[in-house]
């Protein structure tokens, strides 16, 4: 695991409140140059603790009115290849490698139900899937993208 100090943990708590915020600024707030920001937020991004910048939409205001969670069984043996088609399939933003009775925990956000279903037949191509379990989501209580350091 990767040394953060102090200085380092309030400059990734700044950048997540605000990813557009100027180094500048960010150097003013925490009273040290602007070059100590550039280097540590470097060191960071090369560390592999700052995984990129970006800008969070809201899926209802860009038509993805639809979230669900589908759970995968697969074949052992051709789980690798089931990963390589999940991961090429529109409309699949997650995908975790989960312990237990399933192999697969997929996020999905679609259009609407015609949407999904199309998503969940295209997955039945899938040679090696074995079965599916879908859940939708009828609202979302909480959903984070600002980590605790």
């Amino acid at each position: 695991m990767p040394k953060l100090d102090e200085l380092d943990k309030n400059i990734l708590s700044m950048l997540q409140d605000d990813a557009r915020i100027s180094f500048a600024d960010v150097a003013r707030k925490l009273k040290v140059s602007e070059g100590t920001i550039h280097l540590r937020v470097r060191k960071m991004k090369k560390m592999g603790v700052i995984k990129g910048f970006h800008t969070i939409i809201a899926p209802e205001k860009v038509g993805k009115n639809l979230t669900a969670f589908i759970f995968v069984k697969a074949d052992p043996i051709k789980y690798p290849n089931v990963l390589d088609s999940i991961i090429a399939m529109d409309d699949v933003y997650e995908i975790y490698d989960v312990t237990g009775e399933f192999y697969a925990v997929l996020k999905v956000r679609t259009d609407d139900m015609k949407s999904l279903t199309k998503l969940i037949d295209g997955m039945g191509t899938i040679k090696g899937i074995v079965s599916t379990q879908t859940l939708v989501v009828l609202r979302t209580v909480k959903e984070a993208y600002k980590m605790k350091v």
